[in-house]
């Protein structure tokens, strides 16, 4: 039994070091600098196609259930924002602003929102209007989600999964071979709604989503009150929003800290 262990082990570093594996630099670094490397063992036209899959059925689920853009007149206030961010998503990636983004609610009372890869939105009832959010807040919400489909946050955290099941599995996971559109969409699924994102996940897309806001004319500094918000909303614990690391309190003291950077990007889009 060690011996086969062994040799998985050495067939993953093996694997690792071919060309299946791919380091690669997702975005542009914009004014706030985000210039990390990721590591990729699944190419983006996969995780987009299984992405693709997992938001059409998490709208029929809505739909069905008569709760897919209910509120009409929330779900065009989202798509409106959405609209003004869109565009600014090209400083980060020049193909960005092209994708097919599609803009969604979903009635709940949860407070929560997510971007899967590809631009493909979805905005809970519950966190606006619980938290009574201003336009302001909501842009840094949607940026802060687009942020993580910007940096193909899902294909790096696919990719990291199968890194993790190469060393039991074998090689030919590494590839993607045997993946259908289907299986990838029950990953994409698992990424999004189960498995929270990295410490350094949820800073990036703090910080790109902060610049995002400016850049299309929203104050930043409702990105700091919308955290504040989502805090103080449930006092036995953070809201599923805030979940992840860093703690609550590090991303506000953060994000306060990068305000004055991007200022100025806000004051230009103003005049």
């Amino acid at each position: 039994m060690r011996g086969r262990h062994l040799t998985l082990a050495l067939l993953a570093t093996a694997a690792l070091g071919t060309s299946a594996c791919q380091t690669v630099q997702t975005t542009a670094p914009g004014a706030v600098g985000i210039e990390r490397k990721q590591r990729m063992l699944i190419s983006e036209e996969q995780v987009e196609a299984g992405a693709q899959e997992a938001y059409a059925q998490e709208k029929a689920k809505a739909q069905q259930q008569g709760k897919l853009n209910s509120n009409s007149a929330l779900t065009s206030r989202v798509r409106n924002v959405a609209q003004r961010l869109i565009p600014q998503t090209g400083v980060f990636r020049s193909d960005a602003p092209n994708w097919e983004w599609e803009v969604n609610t979903l009635t709940t009372d949860d407070l929560n929102a997510y971007c899967m890869p590809g631009g493909k939105i979805m905005v809970y009832t519950g966190l606006v209007e619980k938290l009574k959010l201003s336009d302001a807040e909501l842009a840094a919400v949607l940026g802060h989600e687009m942020a993580h489909a910007l940096r193909e946050h899902s294909r790096e955290r696919i990719s990291r999964a199968y890194a993790q099941q190469l060393a039991l599995a074998g090689v030919a996971l590494v590839t993607g071979a045997g993946q259908n559109v289907v299986d990838l969409a029950n990953m994409v699924a698992s990424v999004t709604f189960q498995l929270p994102h990295s410490r350094e996940q949820e800073s990036e897309a703090d910080i790109m989503g902060l610049e995002l806001m400016a850049r299309a004319g929203y104050d930043p500094n409702a990105a700091v009150s919308v955290w504040k918000k989502m805090l103080q909303a449930n006092s036995s614990g953070p809201p599923e929003f805030l979940s992840t690391h860093p703690s609550p309190q590090t991303r506000i003291q953060d994000l306060q800290a990068l305000v004055p950077k991007v200022m100025p990007l806000y004051e230009r889009a103003k005049s």
